[in-house]
């Protein structure tokens, strides 16, 4: 190789070098440009991850972490909430921060991790690692396998935070979230001592097939094998105009999980909206009392911080 072929090589790869930077510095900037809640002492960091696919193929980046914590040094106990899945634009919102829902939790004295995982946000949405087929035909367990994995990353990464008790975790998920923190807590990672799942599952469309979600039997066999291992106090809450997955498919999944060794508490609500699919999201006044009642009783207790 000449001198000119080296030099040329040379300056091609400092471009690429350097585009590769630019591209993540603008990004990077395009989500921290977001507003920080100050009073929430919100925070944002990255956390490299690799995951299996549908077909079994590695699928490696960033999940994106929205840190918040009480004021205070703690040791708080920890909260991770697992957002759910947009059938439609999974590029929205650029990073997933529950800031409401953060609130009742940071009130309480609780610090809360909210990833963003593969294949949502500004990060990107292709790979797809939680792409789980055709209508016809999901397969639900990779969605599982790699979603958890992501989930338990950013649990190990929390833990190491000085501010958090790494032996007082919960972990709260909405509609694929909730599936997911099913799937964690069937993992039992250290220090989990609960978990909540509003709404949760997979495969729901309430414009296609409202209240049938694709595959609800194969979710029903995903929810009989979390509960062979998981042995943390769950609590489910659904409610009676789900239309992305109807009564007659959560009472299914819960009695397939109990039935399986899973503890779990089952809560069907009275309709919330036109869907009752987004209590979690827009619905916290009902929830809350029921939430609290039951961190008292699993020794999570949600008593508000003086002020």
């Amino acid at each position: 190789m000449d001198k000119s072929t080296l030099s040329s090589s040379q300056h091609s790869a400092s471009f690429a070098a350097c585009c590769a930077a630019l591209c993540l510095c603008v990004w990077f900037s395009h989500v921290s440009a977001q507003p920080l809640a100050q009073d929430l002492n919100e925070s944002v960091s990255r956390l490299p991850v690799t995951v299996k696919n549908l077909y079994g193929r590695d699928v490696s980046g960033d999940i994106i972490v929205t840190q918040f914590k009480p004021a205070g040094a703690g040791p708080f106990p920890l909260v991770i909430i697992n957002h759910g899945r947009s059938a439609t634009d999974r590029s929205k919102p650029p990073r997933f921060r529950y800031t409401q829902q953060v609130r009742f939790f940071t009130e309480r004295g609780y610090a809360v991790f909210v990833p963003t995982r593969l294949g949502y946000g500004d990060a990107g949405v292709e790979p797809d690692p939680e792409e789980s087929g055709n209508c016809n035909q999901n397969d639900y367990g990779p969605m599982a396998a790699a979603a958890s994995t992501e989930v338990l990353a950013v649990l190990d990464y929390a833990k190491l935070q000085p501010y958090v008790n790494p032996e007082r975790v919960l972990l709260v998920g909405e509609s694929v979230g909730g599936y997911v923190t099913t799937a964690v807590a069937a993992r039992m990672p250290p220090g989990l001592v609960a978990a909540i799942n509003f709404a949760g599952g997979a495969g729901g469309d309430p414009d296609k097939h409202p209240g049938v979600p694709c595959q609800g039997g194969k979710l029903e066999s995903m929810y009989a094998e979390f509960g062979k291992t998981s042995k943390a106090p769950m609590l489910w809450v659904y409610t009676e105009n789900d239309l992305f997955f109807g009564p007659q498919y959560s009472r299914q999944w819960y009695a397939a999980f109990s039935k399986a060794g899973g503890q779990a508490e089952y809560k069907l609500l009275p309709p919330f909206g036109k869907n009752g699919h987004t209590l979690f999201s827009a619905g916290t006044k009902v929830w809350a009392p029921v939430v609290e009642d039951f961190l008292s009783r699993v020794g999570l207790q949600a008593a508000p911080l003086s002020k």
